[in-house]
């Protein structure tokens, strides 16, 4: 179901269990990428919500939430550091990010990794270089922009099916908000910082994955303390959308096997 909370004054939209929320369970909290909102998640949180507490978040500025976007990773962190108190999460949720969404979850486990159970960060990276030319698209041609996103991160054998989805979503969306987004990944640099992490964590990556290849969420697996990598075979960069069954079950194994 839809709920909405106020964060700083801000309406932010969030998928949150039919129901509620049931006391014992663990609490996942899901973050879109660069331009997305909740409904990227649809096949995690209507399949998984009878054995979690799922909270599928919409960034400020994205789908159904106020507000204008960010330009910087950090500041985003902020913002879903505050959303935790707000949803009600009485114990550490598992963060799960895609792209943008990683880069969030990357982040925030450094600085405030004692909130958290663990994090999941999906096609992401320490860096997430974006290009320049791709940038300055956006402003001149988004259209454009968007179906290039679309031809490049998706793997062939899912593109007509998933391809469509993705392309109407981002065209929905904002191309500033859009741009922020990418600018913030762009900007990303923790290279050494993922170092100091301390909680669990699962690098999810597809391995036909062209824009945040897997040597990437390899690294981050390498890096990371007790750090595990799942690789799905045949999937892109929107693996969650492009082979759900499959990232459902490393999904939930790895949540069942915290502690």
């Amino acid at each position: 179901m839809i709920k909405e909370i106020m964060i700083d004054g801000t309406q932010i939209a969030c998928w949150v269990n039919d129901g509620g929320f049931v006391v014992g369970r663990k609490h996942l909290l899901l973050i879109h990428g660069s331009g997305g909102e909740y409904t990227l998640w649809e096949n995690q949180y209507k399949n998984l919500q009878g054995d979690f507490n799922i909270a599928a978040v919409n960034l400020p500025g994205h789908g159904l939430s106020g507000g204008r976007g960010e330009q910087d990773v950090m500041t985003y962190v902020e913002w879903v550091k505050k959303m935790i108190g707000g949803l009600g999460m009485n114990r550490p949720p598992v963060l799960i990010g895609h792209s943008l969404g990683a880069a969030i979850s990357l982040t925030f486990a450094i600085h405030y990794g004692y909130l958290l159970s663990a994090i999941v960060p999906v096609g992401g990276g320490v860096t997430m270089p974006v290009n320049p030319a791709l940038l300055g698209q956006l402003k001149t041609d988004p259209d454009a922009v968007y179906a290039m996103i679309v031809k490049f991160a998706i793997a062939k054998g899912h593109r007509d099916r998933v391809g469509p989805v993705i392309h109407e979503g981002l065209k929905k969306g904002n191309p500033e908000i859009l741009y922020g987004d990418l600018y913030a990944c762009d900007k990303l640099d923790v290279t050494e910082a993922v170092k100091k992490i301390n909680i669990p964590v699962l690098a999810v990556c597809g391995d036909d994955d062209k824009m945040t290849p897997p040597a990437l969420s390899r690294y981050i697996a390498d890096n990371v303390p007790g750090g595990r990598l799942a690789l799905i075979p045949g999937a892109g960069h929107f693996v969650m959308n492009e082979d759900p069954e499959a990232f459902n079950k490393v999904l939930k194994e790895f949540i069942i096997s915290l502690q």
